[in-house]
C-alpha cells in the first residue's frame, strides 16, 4: 500500500518527522518498507509555460514548442500530441537527468539537433520524470502553478511503502494508515466529507436492487448522478494518484479509485442508460454463462463466480471487473453507481479463476466491512457532484437482507496483565483503545469493549490485548527469561527413529529428496493397484492451487520415480535417493491417518574408483547394501523372503522381515512397464520401509563387541543350489558357525556348465577367532560343517 504524505496529511496533522512516523507505524504492526521522495532527483526541472507551438518544418509528428521558464525563453522540439499553448509543463533545463523512455535508464539532458532544428531542455512527460509509464503525452500542471517554481516543490512528494498484511483490511486505505497515525501521535483523525446537495428526483423512482444470493452479497447500495460532464480530474487528485501508483483516466474513473484506496472500499459507475430497465440483480452465474469485460475479453463463467446482472444478462463480474457493454464513456450523461459488499473466498476464488487480480478484489478479497458501503457511496457521489457537475438523486438504494450484530468484547482485566507481562493502567487501556475507535466501559472485573466496524480483524479479549500493546508499544514492553522449570521434552518415538534413518541413509551416500505430498490420481494409479485405489480412495483436496496436484498421496513411490526420472535426464551415474515423509490414508475420523515412510530408489551405472560412470549398471543388491547398512546400524536382525508386490518385477522382489516375523518393508525392482509409465528406461531398484512397524524394536543403546586382534582367514566358494533358493537362507546357516565373522553373496550366475534348474552363488566368507590366529585345519573343519549344513539344510552342493 503506498500512501502519499500529501494525501495522509488531508486526515491527520503530521506533527513527526516522516521517518519516525514510519517507525511508529512498523512498530504498531503496519511495516514500513520503504519511504520513496519523489522529486528529489529534478535538479534542473521547473515549472514553464507553453507560450506558442508551430509545426516542425521538416517532420510532421513534431512540434517546435516556446517555452517561458520564467528567467529566460527557450525552442523544444517535442512530439507530444497534447501539449498546446497556454499550458503550464515540466520543462528540463540542459544538464538535468531523466529517464530515457526507450532504456528506463537516467541520463543526462543535452542539447540536440532534431531534424535540423537545435532543440534547447525538453517538454516532459510522467515517463521521463520517473512518475509512471505514461509517456503519450506531456505533463500538464496545474494552472496555478507558480511559473520557473522547482517541480519537486509543486507535485514532489514523500510516500510510505507499506507492507500490509491481510489480516488487516483497514489499512488497505488511507484514512485505515491516517487513524493509526492519530491513534499513535496523539492527533485528531479528519473523516472524509460526505455532505452534498441532492437535486435530482428520488432514486427510488429510478432504479431498482434485487439481491438474489444473500451468501455472496451481504450488501448493495445504488446511488443516481445526472448531468455528468466527462473530463479530466482535479490537479491535486490526479496527482496523489499517481503517487499512490494509479493512472489518472478522466474525473469519474480517477473519483472511484481515489475513494477505493482512500476508504478501502471498491466502487463502480455504470452508465444509467445501457442498464436495461434500471434494474439490478445480483446472482450466480449460470455454467457456460459468458460477458466481455472492460478489458475487451470474453470472460466463460460457472456458478462459482457472483454476477451484477440486468434483466438483459450479466454486466459485470461482482468485485472484479465491470462489463465492456455498460461502461462509462465521454457521452455518458447520468451514472449507476454501485458500492456493494461481496464474500471474501467467493471473490479471492473468482478474480484467481478468471486471472483478474486487481486492487478491488484484492480489497473484497481481504475484507469489507459491510457498514462501509453507504458512506463510501456519499463520498462518491459527494465527489462527483463537486468535480464531475453531477446532481444526485435523492435517497441511496440499499439492500441489506442480514445486518450484521455489532461485536462486544469482554476483557478481564488479570487477561491484559497476563497476555503483555506489564500492567497497563485504566487510563492507558481505555485511552489507547477510544483512540483507535473502540467504545469502552468499565467496571470492577472487566473492560467491555464495543469493536469498530472497520476492525473485522478483532474477534476475541486477546485481539483487545493486541490494540493495547500496538498503542502502549511493544518495545515498552521488557524482555525477561522465562521463570519457572522449562518442560521436559515430549518424548516423539517416530520423529527421532525417522532421524536416525536419514542420517544413516545420508552417510551411506545415498541423497536426501523432499517432494511435494499433493499428487494425482493417474500417477497414483501407475504405483498402487486399481483394487487398492478403489478400496481405500486417496483424499482430494477441496480447492487444489495446481492440475496434477488434487490428491493426498498414499505412497512416496510415485514422488520419488518422478525425481528419478527428471534428473536422469542431466545426470549419468549412480544415482541413490530417498525420502523419509507422511503418507495419508483414508479414516473412518474427520482426518487421514498419516504414517512415516522411508522409501529409497537406486538406478543409473556404478562408478569407478576415479567416481566416473561405468558401464556397469547398479543392481538389486547395490539396493539392498543400503538397506543391510541401514538395519545394521539400527541393530536389526533382517531377513529376506520373496514376495509380490504390485509395482514391482515378480521374481525380484523380497519382504523385509524382522526376527520377530514381522513384515516392516519390501525391496525390489521396479518392474518395466511402471517404470517406463514414468519415463524411465533403465532399471529401478528400490526399496520402502515403514518406520512406525520398529518403533519399539529398536534399542536405544547399541551394542557392541571387541574387535579381534587376530587376522581373519578369508576364503570364497560357489554353491549350486536351486533356483528358488534363496541367497539368505545360505547365509543365515553360514553365519551360524561361531567361527565365521562375515559372509556376502558376492555373484549370481546361471547359464553354461550350471544345470538349467540351478544357480551358482558366489559366496566369501570370512573365519575369524577373537583369541588366536586360526590355523588351516581350524578352516578345513569349520568349511566342512557348514557344508553339511548346506547340504541338509538348503540342498547346496560345492562347485568344484
Amino acid at each position: 500500500m503506498r500512501v502519499p504524505i500529501k494525501w495522509l496529511s488531508r486526515y491527520v496533522t503530521l506533527t513527526l518527522p516522516v521517518e519516525m512516523v514510519a517507525e511508529r507505524l512498523t512498530m504498531a504492526g503496519l511495516e514500513v518498507t520503504a519511504i520513496e521522495r519523489t522529486g528529489e532527483d529534478w535538479e534542473g526541472v521547473s515549472v514553464g509555460r507553453v507560450l506558442d507551438v508551430k509545426k516542425h518544418p521538416d517532420a510532421d509528428r513534431l512540434s517546435l514548442v516556446s517555452v517561458d521558464a520564467g528567467d529566460e525563453r527557450f525552442e523544444v522540439v517535442c512530439g507530444a500530441p497534447n501539449v498546446a499553448a497556454g499550458q503550464n509543463i515540466a520543462y528540463a533545463r540542459l544538464g538535468a537527468r531523466l529517464v530515457d523512455a526507450r532504456t528506463g535508464e537516467k541520463k543526462k539532458l543535452k542539447k540536440a539537433k532534431i531534424r535540423g532544428v537545435v532543440s534547447v531542455g525538453m517538454v516532459c512527460s510522467e515517463r521521463e520524470l520517473g512518475l509512471s509509464d505514461e509517456h503519450d503525452g506531456i505533463l500538464v500542471l496545474p494552472e496555478d502553478a507558480e511559473l520557473g517554481k522547482p517541480l519537486a516543490d509543486v507535485i514532489g512528494d514523500t510516500v510510505l511503502d507499506i507492507d500490509m498484511k491481510p489480516n488487516r483490511a483497514d489499512g488497505l486505505s488511507v484514512v485505515g494508515v491516517a487513524r493509526d497515525v492519530a491513534a499513535l501521535t496523539g492527533e485528531t483523525l479528519r473523516e472524509p466529507e460526505l455532505d452534498f446537495e441532492s437535486l435530482g428526483g428520488s432514486v427510488d423512482e429510478r432504479a431498482s436492487v434485487e439481491i438474489v444470493d444473500s451468501e455472496l452479497c451481504a450488501r448493495f447500495t445504488l446511488a443516481v448522478i445526472d448531468d455528468i460532464r466527462i473530463g479530466p480530474s482535479p490537479a491535486w487528485m490526479q496527482e496523489v494518484l499517481t503517487a499512490a501508483g494509479m493512472r489518472s483516466i478522466n474525473n469519474v474513473v480517477d473519483i472511484t479509485n481515489f475513494v477505493m484506496l482512500e476508504t478501502g472500499q471498491p466502487v463502480h459507475a455504470f452508465d444509467y442508460d445501457k442498464v436495461a430497465e434500471h434494474r439490478i440483480l445480483v446472482r450466480r452465474a449460470r455454467d457456460g454463462e459468458t460477458l466481455r469485460t472492460l478489458d475487451g475479453k470474453e470472460r466463460t463463467l460457472t456458478a462459482d463466480n457472483l454476477l451484477i446482472t440486468d434483466p438483459s444478462g450479466p454486466i459485470a463480474v461482482a468485485g472484479v471487473m465491470g462489463g465492456f457493454d455498460t461502461e462509462v464513456t465521454d457521452e455518458t450523461r447520468t451514472i449507476l453507481l454501485e458500492v456493494a459488499n461481496f464474500d471474501p473466498v467467493s471473490i479471492r476464488r473468482t478474480a484467481m479463476a478468471l486471472k483478474l487480480q486487481s486492487e478491488a478484489s484484492r480489497r473484497f478479497a481481504w475484507g469489507v466491512a459491510p457498514e462501509l458501503a453507504p458512506l463510501a457511496s456519499k463520498r462518491v457521489t459527494r465527489l462527483l457532484v463537486e468535480y464531475a457537475s453531477g446532481k444526485a438523486a435523492k435517497g441511496l438504494l440499499d439492500a441489506y437482507p442480514e445486518p450484521r450484530a455489532p461485536i462486544s468484547i469482554e476483557l478481564s482485566r488479570p487477561r491484559v496483565k497476563q497476555v503483555l507481562g506489564i500492567d497497563p493502567s485504566d487510563d492507558q487501556v481505555v485511552s489507547s483503545l477510544q483512540a483507535l475507535g473502540f467504545e469502552v466501559r468499565q467496571s470492577e472485573e472487566r473492560f467491555d469493549v464495543d469493536v469498530p466496524y472497520w476492525r473485522r480483524d478483532v474477534r476475541g479479549p486477546d485481539d483487545v490485548v493486541e490494540e493495547i500493546a500496538r498503542m502502549v508499544g511493544y518495545e515498552t514492553i521488557p524482555a525477561e527469561p522465562l521463570a519457572g522449570r522449562v518442560p521436559a521434552g515430549v518424548p516423539q518415538p517416530v520423529r527421532e527413529l525417522r532421524e536416525r534413518c536419514r542420517d544413516i541413509l545420508v552417510g551411506a551416500g545415498m541423497q536426501e529428496v523432499i517432494t511435494y505430498p499433493l499428487t494425482s490420481l493417474a500417477v497414483l494409479e501407475q504405483v498402487v493397484s486399481a483394487e487398492a485405489l478403489d478400496a481405500a480412495p486417496p483424499l482430494a483436496v477441496v480447492n487444489p492451487l495446481n492440475v496434477g496436484e488434487e490428491r493426498l498421496r498414499t505412497t512416496l513411490r510415485a514422488s520419488l520415480l518422478q525425481t528419478v526420472a527428471k534428473n536422469l535426464r542431466i545426470e549419468r551415474g549412480e544415482l541413490a535417493l530417498f525420502e523419509a515423509a507422511r503418507v495419508y490414508t483414508p479414516s473412518e475420523g474427520a482426518l487421514p491417518d498419516e504414517t512415516e515412510h522411508i522409501v529409497g530408489v537406486v538406478t543409473g551405472q556404478r562408478l569407478s574408483r576415479f567416481g566416473l560412470a561405468t558401464d556397469e549398471a547398479v543392481d538389486f543388491f547395490d539396493a539392498k547394501a543400503y538397506v543391510a547398512a541401514m538395519f545394521e546400524r539400527l541393530g536389526l536382525a533382517i531377513a529376506y523372503e520373496p514376495v509380490e508386490e504390485y509395482g514391482l518385477l515378480t521374481g525380484r522382489a523380497a519382504g523385509l522381515r524382522l526376527a520377530d516375523g514381522s513384515t516392516i518393508g519390501v525391496l525390489g525392482q521396479v518392474h518395466p512397464t511402471t517404470a517406463s509409465g514414468f519415463g524411465i528406461e533403465t532399471e529401478v531398484f528400490l526399496f520402502e520401509v515403514r518406520i512406525e512397524a520398529l518403533v519399539g524394536k529398536v534399542s536405544a543403546v547399541s551394542s557392541a563387541r571387541p574387535i579381534s586382534r587376530y587376522p581373519s582367514v578369508v576364503e570364497d566358494l560357489a554353491f549350486l543350489v536351486d533356483l528358488e533358493q534363496s541367497a539368505a537362507s545360505l547365509l543365515a546357516e553360514i553365519e551360524r558357525h561361531p567361527l565365521v565373522a562375515e559372509a556376502r553373496v558376492f555373484d549370481e550366475y546361471t547359464g553354461e556348465q550350471v544345470p538349467d534348474d540351478k544357480k551358482s552363488l558366489a559366496i566369501a566368507v570370512a573365519y575369524q577367532a577373537p583369541d588366536r590366529t586360526l590355523t588351516e585345519a581350524e578352516v578345513s573343519k569349520a568349511r566342512a560343517k557348514i557344508m553339511a549344513r548346506l547340504t541338509s539344510q538348503c540342498g547346496a552342493e560345492l562347485r568344484s
